[in-house]
């Protein structure tokens, strides 16, 4: 198997936890925390598609599909390109008001096929290309896309763990 091979195989995987988390819930569910402070599987799977959604777009060199298409107005936020859900608090949190699983499965699902496409053109040596050198070592490609698929699958793990929550009442 090729790297290629693995990474698109690694992020393919997302779509099924993303729809499982959010499969059957109100509106009113997804924005239901399983305790004070604690995130909601609507703003856990926002949140983990927006990531992809900042920094694949950057790593293209595009805008981000938050920006350019209707989403945000769908989650009852504006289309700001810096708003990943990075450090928000409680007020921000409950912000995220997405008007149904179904927008937040589709989302996930505009911004995941961004990634396959830019993840099927790449070549073995890409993937050593520094894409940050703020970082000590500097960041490459490579380990990016690492980053952004082990946040992801951490992401989609709790909001399936508080789907489970909800379920039990």
């Amino acid at each position: 198997m090729d790297v290629n091979d693995l990474l698109t195989e690694a992020y393919g995987r997302l779509p099924h936890l993303v729809e499982s988390a959010v499969a059957g819930l109100s509106p009113q569910q997804l924005r239901q925390a399983p305790a004070a402070g604690a995130n909601p599987v609507g703003w856990l799977v926002w949140h983990l598609t927006r990531i992809q959604d900042h920094h694949v777009a950057d790593l293209l060199g595009e805008e981000q599909l938050w920006v350019t298409g209707d989403w945000a107005r769908r989650f009852g936020l504006t289309p700001d390109p810096r708003d990943t859900g990075f450090g928000h608090g409680p007020e921000q949190i409950t912000a995220v008001r997405p008007e149904s699983g179904q927008v937040l499965v589709d989302y996930h699902r505009a911004v995941l096929d961004r990634t396959l496409a830019f993840l099927r053109g790449l070549g073995p040596d890409d993937l050593d290309r520094v894409v940050d050198p703020s970082w000590d070592p500097p960041v490459t490609l490579g380990v990016r896309l690492m980053s952004v698929l082990a946040d992801d699958l951490q992401h989609a793990g709790q909001a399936g763990y508080v789907r489970g929550l909800i379920e039990r009442g």
